[in-house]
């Protein structure tokens, strides 16, 4: 029995509100988290740096970068291209091995490739390796451990581009050394700091449960993959060789656009530039580049248009250093057609084709039926009176729902009740002299002694 009051329940009723309106919050803001909103808003935002760009410094920058590219430099970005993408893959074949997946250095050089050209095509900047990692982790059979591949492979290329450049922009003059500089101790604190609280963390730590040996599991798994003495050195050597290759070609554009300027000078802004592209905020990795391109040349006294330019001509080579990827995505393509024809013919089977020979065996259905009917009507008429019908042939062949041979049963005769087959006079006669006959003698009637 229950004790509470109708007053106790109107009281209690409204607390039961702000549950729901907290949690009208937190859907919204699980949407807006979304991957798919997420990656709207970069592109959207991509979009307006890229609009803010040409409002203020005109399309003269964007046009006057893809005017200067010839065949010669078109040649060296893909050769440039060659060189970081084969040491990409390798490196992430290194990675794959070290968390327990195969991954043979041809199809990881194939499927880098296309997912730089994915890349580059496609909003978001990162569609080819969700597309790279999705394929892998099919391919090996674990997709957990394949998408995690991809991530740790991307990871030593980030943490190799952040070490890189806070060494390079602390030294070396750049627009930003001052601010660097001052930052440093601040973001040195922080990461001794954090070190501190994993191995408070990992010295107090409670009992396993279920998301704390997920999180060791990860943890794990990276220490394998990116720091155990089989894997750090290649992936140490990889990083450094990609490296070099994208501030190789960012040089090659400055040249290009004619920054004039040596390549100690540019060094420094290059990296800088490569940090922006890794903001999720582009359109195929266009926006925050030549955003950070234009203020930092502009800040070297190099001019802001002459950044944008230079950035033009980097996204235009790096799209022309990934186009083998649309060979091998094309390739892949039709390999997988094939495959699919020679697996399962019958829908290459045009549909006029299915339709005439529909319509061809329905004729020949029809005729054989009208072949039928006027063999049964010529062998009514040729039958002699009192013949009894023929019954239909039965095929003697076995089909497939025939076990033995055939028997033949012979037609049993019907009575016969049409006035062309009754019987004649004089076996009525006769039939009526028999004893007991019911049937009245001509010209007598029938009396007892007939009977």
């Amino acid at each position: 029995m229950s004790t509470h009051t109708g007053e106790e329940a109107e009281a209690e009723a409204p607390a039961a509100e702000p549950p729901a309106a907290g949690g009208g919050a937190r859907r919204v803001l699980g949407r807006l988290g979304s991957p798919a909103v997420r990656t709207r808003l970069g592109t959207l935002g991509g979009v307006v740096i890229l609009a803010v760009l040409f409002w203020r410094l005109g399309t003269g920058a964007f046009v006057d970068g893809v005017r200067r590219i010839d065949a010669t430099t078109l040649a060296a970005a893909l050769g440039i291209g060659l060189v970081t993408t084969v040491f990409s893959a390798w490196r992430w074949a290194l990675v794959a091995r070290g968390i327990g997946i195969r991954l043979p250095f041809g199809a990881a050089v194939a499927d880098y490739y296309r997912a730089l050209f994915l890349n580059a095509a496609l909003p978001g900047g990162v569609l080819g390796d969700v597309h790279r990692a999705v394929r892998h982790g099919q391919d090996a059979g674990d997709l957990g451990r394949g998408v995690r591949a991809v991530v740790l492979e991307r990871t030593a290329g980030q943490l190799a581009l952040f070490a890189a450049g806070g060494a390079v922009l602390l030294t070396m003059p750049s627009p930003v050394r001052d601010q660097m500089r001052a930052a440093a101790p601040l973001a040195g604190l922080g990461l001794v700091g954090a070190c501190a609280v994993v191995l408070a963390l990992r010295m107090n730590r409670a009992e396993a449960g279920r998301k704390p040996r997920a999180v060791r599991g990860m943890l794990g798994e990276a220490r394998l993959a990116l720091f155990s003495r089989t894997t750090a050195p290649g992936v140490l050597v990889s990083s450094v060789v990609v490296l070099a290759g994208y501030v190789a070609m960012f040089v090659l554009a400055a040249d290009v656009a004619g920054a004039g300027a040596s390549v100690a000078e540019l060094l420094p802004l290059a990296l800088l530039a490569l940090l922006a592209m890794s903001l999720p905020l582009n359109v195929g990795g266009w926006g925050p580049r030549e955003g950070v391109a234009a203020w930092a040349f502009g800040a070297a006294g190099l001019g802001a248009g002459r950044g944008l330019t230079v950035a033009v001509v980097y996204g235009v080579l790096s799209l022309a250093a990934s186009l083998p990827g649309a060979v091998v995505l094309v390739a892949r393509w039709y390999a997988t057609t094939r495959d699919r024809r020679t697996a399962d013919p019958a829908p290459l089977v045009p549909q006029a084709r299915r339709t005439e020979n529909a319509r061809l065996t329905e004729a020949a259905r029809l005729t054989e039926a009208a072949r039928l009917t006027e063999a049964a009507r010529l062998t009514e008429t040729a039958r002699p009176a009192g013949e009894p019908l023929p019954r239909p042939p039965v095929p003697t062949a076995a089909g497939p729902d025939r076990r033995g041979p055939v028997v033949r049963i012979p037609a049993q005769p019907s009575e016969v009740r049409s006035e062309k087959y009754a019987p004649k006079e004089s076996a009525r006669l006769a039939r009526s002299s028999l004893p007991f006959s019911a049937v009245p003698s001509e010209g007598r009637p029938m009396t007892p002694e007939s009977v």
